[in-house]
């Protein structure tokens, strides 16, 4: 195997290190501060009850709440070969993540083939479905080829916090803040056929990233109708 040029520097590999140990930290310190509010999360139930694992997906902003609510399950992700996919890795990992390393620019295939042997070891997986460059909200086909080579489902959901900072980033990665209140909005699953051609594939991504849209206005509604709850003054007795 071809080692990355960071790799050779040992300076490099003790800084991606020691930013996944403080990174580790901070998410863990944030997390505990927030209030969940979930919808649908029985489909996920209902997919692993059939002794199947989802493939789920959500948009590449929202990794960082993501992360947090669905660690300690054994979901393998792919991350980047390069600097910062290694210190990314290394926080994911202490969440109780599995990494396929690789991504669309570079080593996706090998990254692909790791998921499908991981998935065919009973081990669910994880996309961004618009990462790792862009566009923004904009879905790759990735996740619907695992599905079809593996039978699994892509099980979409979206995540929003009513108080967060936005990163300026291509992706506007949002980081909640201290005691938001997060909602997760989860859609039922994506089904791709083993047999299924590019034009069915292509079908469903659109399917997949309609989906997606639509979770995101209704994370934005559950967000909005906590808030309003929480302002309406009780009735005095």
């Amino acid at each position: 195997m071809t080692k990355t040029p960071w790799r050779s520097s040992l300076s490099k590999r003790a800084q991606a290190k020691l930013i996944a140990a403080v990174g580790y930290r901070l998410v863990a310190s944030l997390g505990v501060t927030l209030r969940w509010r979930t919808e649908g999360l029985q489909h996920l139930d209902e997919i692993v009850a059939t002794g199947r694992q989802p493939i789920m997906t959500f948009w590449h902003g929202r990794i960082l709440p993501a992360a947090y609510f669905f660690r300690r399950r054994g979901i393998v992700v792919i991350t980047s070969e390069n600097f910062d996919g290694e210190w990314i890795a290394g926080i994911i990992e202490r969440f109780g993540y599995g990494t396929a390393r690789g991504s669309t620019s570079r080593g996706g295939g090998k990254a692909l083939l790791q998921l499908v042997r991981d998935m065919a070891a009973g081990k669910p997986a994880g996309f961004t479905v618009d990462g790792p460059r862009g566009p923004a909200r904009v879905a790759q086909p990735g996740a619907m080829w695992l599905a079809k080579a593996t039978g699994n489902p892509v099980l979409p959901f979206h995540v929003e916090a009513d108080r967060h900072w936005t990163l300026n980033s291509w992706d506007r990665t949002q980081v909640p803040k201290p005691y938001a209140t997060v909602a997760l909005a989860m859609g039922e699953p994506l089904e791709v056929a083993a047999d299924a051609d590019d034009s069915r594939v292509e079908t469903a991504r659109r399917m997949l990233e309609e989906r997606l849209h639509a979770l995101e206005q209704r994370a934005l509604d559950l967000v909005r109708s906590t808030a309003s709850s929480q302002r309406t003054p009780r009735t005095p007795r």
